[in-house]
């Protein structure tokens, strides 16, 4: 236990009423958890205001509350603790109740629409082969070393967040790699964290459900630069049109990797196939097994990392060659007969479905049929669906549109969505199957030998949300067991 004074720590109070030096069980933001001895953070969220379960906590033997305004009836023997914003002071409240275990690490943030699982997972793996202890907070999963622990958001709130660190600081991990979504910077998640660097993979076209515009979400991402200390490091993708957005107000130090504009960390596609990249970075060859223009910048902007965080340029390079992609990026499962290619990729973006459709394109030798699997989740951003299939068309001889986490909406509402953006002239290639498995089992018998079949939208999920129950869904495992029962 701790003292509520010392939770206070670099916290702007407006108002405290009653002592500060009773002792805090834990902290909570959710009224249903709250015991004895708890302190209680009344946020006034974008669904609901946490203010009316005061009066509820307390009775169930809440101490103190932190609070933006103080409730009409106050009982004594309660501390009050009144902030402008407290979800904003939140983040620094469970940074101090945990022993700010973010200053015992050196924390790097990885933020864009694409790439950030796959940069913060990369970067993970080559500072394990380092001989590092090193934790991983990523949208696949956590990870304290070897020790996986499920992921539930892309960024956990900051009480988890923190909890995790904790834990990570504990077993004597130097490095964390986290990705940080543009809803954790907009909700304070990571208010109170202290970063050693920050990189920005890219910015396209998702999450206008929450932003409203374009604007708001960069807004967002820029927040997280905005507000590095000094200390820090900033590192931008130089080919993005937001990337020097980015560090207009940073205080940390500035860096940029590229592909194709002058950058201090450059990486050159030599050659892209089946078996990998081909890379020249900072005047190096490497190859490496992950295929695609985007795992170029990808790995680009790992190697930019490894080296401000003082990793040897060679030492670096070798370790790149060797990593793999994480789960359910560019995932491949071939069948034992036909050799048909099975791609899995949590592509669900417009962009990032351009992206791996233009890497099969790419590499495919020119006679395979490439079959695209693709769906929209549901309660999210219902502006990219008719894009998203207009994209598939573009890039795919034969779609199979189908349902992928519908959540609290109709399936075939958001199918007959995503409908609207086929061409008149493509239309003739269009399958819509609402059933998921029936779809990929569609496209498994359309396949002929040496086809590719991407299934797209995802990836390394091991569920499908419908009508607000997670259901078990594995695409990976769904996609060999059609192989193998069509005798593919």
């Amino acid at each position: 236990m701790i003292a509520l004074k010392d939770i206070l720590n670099r916290v702007a109070t407006v108002q405290v009423v009653g002592a500060t030096d009773v002792r805090v069980n834990a902290l909570q933001i959710d009224s249903r958890k709250v015991q004895a001895g708890d302190c209680f953070i009344a946020i006034k969220g974008t669904a609901v205001d946490a203010h009316k379960f005061i009066a509820q906590v307390i009775e169930q033997g809440a101490t103190s509350i932190i609070c933006q305004t103080l409730p009409t009836e106050i009982v004594e023997g309660i501390s009050y603790i009144v902030v402008a914003d407290s979800s904003k002071a939140l983040g620094q409240l469970a940074s101090n109740y945990y022993a700010n275990p973010s200053a015992e690490m050196k924390v790097v943030g990885i933020t864009g629409t694409n790439g950030k699982t796959s940069v913060a997972t990369l970067l993970f793996r080559l500072f394990r082969a380092l001989g590092n202890n090193v934790g991983l907070l990523s949208t696949v999963q956590n990870q304290i070393n070897e020790e996986v622990i499920p992921s539930t958001h892309t960024t956990p709130d900051a009480i988890n967040l923190n909890k995790l660190m904790r834990q990570m600081a504990d077993t004597g991990c130097t490095y964390c790699f986290m990705e940080v979504s543009s809803h954790a910077v907009d909700q304070n998640r990571i208010s109170g964290l202290q970063f050693a660097g920050a990189v920005f993979t890219n910015l396209t076209h998702d999450h206008l459900d929450y932003h409203k515009t374009f604007d708001n979400y960069i807004k967002a991402k820029k927040r997280f630069f905005d507000e590095l200390p000094a200390s820090a490091f900033a590192l931008t993708n130089g080919d993005d049109r937001n990337g020097s957005v980015m560090l207009q107000n940073t205080k940390a130090h500035k860096y940029t990797y590229a592909l194709r504009t002058p950058a201090d960390f450059k990486g050159k596609v030599i050659e892209n196939n089946v078996t990998g990249l081909q890379l020249d970075i900072d005047n190096q060859d490497v190859h490496t097994r992950l295929i695609g223009e985007f795992n170029a910048f990808n790995l680009t902007a790992v190697y930019a990392v490894a080296r401000l965080l003082e990793v040897d340029k060679m030492e670096a390079l070798t370790m790149l060659s060797s990593l793999t992609p994480p789960e359910g990026r560019f995932d491949q499962v071939i069948s034992a007969h036909d050799k048909v290619v099975g791609i899995v990729d949590y592509a669900h973006t417009p962009d990032a479905l351009k992206n791996v459709l233009q890497t099969i394109n790419a590499v495919r030798n020119g006679n395979e049929n490439v079959l695209t699997i693709v769906g929209c989740g549901g309660d999210r951003d219902a502006a990219k669906r008719p894009i998203m299939a207009e994209i598939a068309c573009r890039y795919s001889n034969q779609i199979v549109l189908t349902s992928d986490n519908p959540r609290s909406e109709d399936a075939g509402e958001i199918l007959k969505e995503m409908y609207a953006g086929v061409p008149i002239t493509d239309r003739k290639k269009v399958l819509t199957i609402s059933d998921r498995k029936e779809a990929i089992k569609t496209a498994c018998t359309l396949a002929q030998k040496g086809d590719i079949i991407l299934l797209a939208g995802k990836g390394h999920e091991k569920y499908q949300e419908i009508s607000g129950v997670k259901h078990p869904f594995d695409d990976k495992a769904v996609l060999r067991e059609m192989f193998e029962e069509l005798g593919k």
